[in-house]
């Protein structure tokens, strides 16, 4: 077989693959703006609760991180994903059962649902390092931002569909129904993926999770910075719509999910190409003005326009940010470091919906999206601090 003929089959079983893991997030995606106003109208709670019933899936997935990079490093990434997928059904059965009228519709129901919400994101922690390790270690460290890319477009994808699909299903059947349909998805992304290969990690000394975070900190910070934005407008765009008394407020994640797919599509392989800082300025600078347009919006148009645009922006930063982090690392830590690397952005979204929710209460849900231009704004210097710190690394090797 010739290595054209090798590449096309492996793109072909990667595509498989980003096929399978958009099935499986979808059961993320239709809950995340469903959560918000199941709590906040079927139970009865305010914006601070509604933001933790979100945020509170990060809090498991940064936690676990550095547990579910060890073992795609050690037992492969395939195995890794499978634990994330029974998690995903384990976690949607949870917060199906939260809805049961024996616990009514109190403090039990929600404390149940938060119990399935930090079973997700454990869930999360595994099926994405373990798909990121499994793809990268197939593909081959040269095709590693190409992974990234396209495995984000399959989870921002997921976004796409299932934040007005998760809206269009708790509208009709509630929101035991929406759960119980999250509870097939998983098991049918496990039964696409149960024939393909694994593919081991290279072998090596392990090191420890905080040295590696040591090394890759920086970009993670960036990549932090940027979900502050997504995480905005994930939890508190339907709430931000009804305040504001516009209709449509499940489009904004289809917004968000389009313009991050596009985008990924059309240059999915340019931090392979030009180098990830070149990439990650550019998007930041984008994201920067959708969160501009979210925060003055007049009208629900520019409202949608900015939730494109912080799509478009959010959209290679962290595959741009997470090759110049593998970079950094030796292969057989590869899984570690993607791990360590996506914490930071899951720590952006757990602390973002609380405090979101904070600031909605005292000073409107406009202001929400005034912090995440004001953190991309920081995303932006730290990312030109290490453009610079980069040109001069190559220019004393130069010299």
């Amino acid at each position: 077989m010739t290595n054209v003929q090798t590449n096309s089959s492996s793109l072909r079983t990667l595509v498989w693959m980003t096929l399978a893991l958009f099935l499986a997030y979808l059961s993320v995606a239709m809950s995340m703006p469903a959560v918000t106003l199941h709590v906040s109208q079927t139970l009865g709670m305010g914006n601070v609760a509604s933001g933790l019933g979100v945020g509170i899936a990060f809090l498991s997935t940064i936690l676990s991180r550095g547990w579910a990079g060890r073992l795609a490093d050690e037992r492969g990434g395939k195995v890794a994903m499978f634990r994330g997928l029974v998690l995903y059904a384990a976690a949607s059965l949870l917060c199906w059962a939260s809805s049961l009228p024996v616990l009514g519709h109190g403090v039990g129901a929600y404390l149940v649902l938060l119990v399935g919400r930090l079973v997700l994101g454990l869930g999360e922690s595994f099926a994405l390092v373990g798909m990121l390790g499994w793809a990268m270690a197939a593909m081959g460290p040269a095709r590693s931002g190409q992974v990234m890319a396209l495995v984000g477009t399959g989870m921002y994808g997921a976004f796409a569909v299932g934040g007005p699909l998760g809206l269009w299903l708790l509208e009709r059947l509630g929101f035991a129904g929406l759960m119980a349909g999250s509870i097939a998805l998983p098991l049918v992304s496990g039964a696409m993926l149960w024939s393909i290969a694994p593919a081991m990690s290279a072998q090596g000394r392990r090191a420890p999770f905080s040295d590696v975070l040591g090394l890759i900190w920086k970009q993670g910070a960036v990549v932090g910075l940027q979900g502050v934005g997504f995480a905005a407008l994930g939890a508190f765009f339907p709430l931000y719509f009804l305040a504001h008394g516009w209709q449509g407020a499940g489009y904004g994640l289809t917004c968000f999910g389009l313009g991050f797919v596009l985008v990924r599509l059309l240059a999915g392989r340019l931090p392979d190409r030009i180098g990830g800082i070149k990439v990650a300025l550019v998007s930041l600078a984008i994201e920067a003005v959708g969160q501009a347009l979210l925060w003055l919006a007049p009208h629900p148009v520019v409202a949608m326009v900015g939730a494109l645009l912080t799509g478009m922006g959010c959209s290679m930063v962290f595959p741009a940010m997470g090759l110049e982090a593998v970079k950094r690392v030796p292969a057989h830590l590869r899984g570690t470091a993607i791990g360590g690397f996506a914490a930071f952005q899951d720590l952006a979204y757990g602390v973002t919906g609380p405090m979101a929710g904070l600031i909605a209460d005292h000073y409107g849900h406009d202001s929400v999206f005034l912090v995440g231009l004001i953190a991309t704004v920081v995303g932006i210097g730290m990312t030109r601090r290490l453009a610079r710190v980069s040109r001069a690394g190559r220019a004393s090797t130069l010299v």
